[in-house]
Parts: structure tokens; sequence; C-alpha cells
């Protein structure tokens, strides 16, 4: 079984993420972000009690899965649950890209 990442240990990846960032993606970010907050998923989140929410835009979700360790981006119908599960093993930087870059396309 897996541990949860502690809230120290994700907030640790968010600052490294934003003392590196400047210009449109940093300002993308400041946008989306939220406070980090679990969200339930069915598949694979329970015995963690779910995974860590980092930033919303319309019905899309960016948040870390600590079973791949890595940033995903999926739909979620309802607050507080992913809709899609993903086992991506993105660095933060990397998610938020491909976001942006998807909206700009």
């Amino acid at each position: 079984m897996w541990t949860s990442i502690s809230y120290d240990e994700l907030n640790d990846k968010i600052v490294e993420f934003e003392e590196t960032q400047i210009g449109k993606l940093y300002n993308f970010w400041v946008t989306i972000k939220i406070e980090p907050a679990k969200w339930n998923e069915e598949t694979y989140g329970l015995d963690g009690k779910g995974f860590w929410a980092v930033a919303l835009i319309g019905k899309l979700v960016i948040w870390y899965n600590d079973i791949e360790e890595g940033f995903n981006i999926s739909r979620y119908n309802h607050y507080g649950v992913i809709s899609e599960y993903k086992s991506n093993q993105d660095e933060l930087y990397i998610t938020v890209s491909l976001l942006l870059n998807s909206i700009m396309s």
C-alpha cells in the first residue's frame, strides 16, 4: 500500500515550480491554482483518501497522483471528485504547460 503525499511535501513541489516561472505560464498558473485540497477518485484514490487537486479551469482539474508521483489533468463532473484516473509522472511545469498550450491552440 502506498502512502499519500503530505500537504507540506506537495506544497514544496508547488513552491519550487512557482519560484522558477515568469511571464505567461506563471500568470496562467496564478489564475487557475487553488489551495490544495483532497479530491475523491473511485478507481485508485480510496486508500489515500483521495488525491490532491491543485488547479481548476472549467471542468478540468490538475491533481497530483502520489501513486505514480506526477501531476495530471482530468475532467470532473462534480466539484471534489476526479472523474478520470490518469497515471502521468509529469512535473507541474509540464502539466501546466500542456494545459495552457491546449487552450491557446
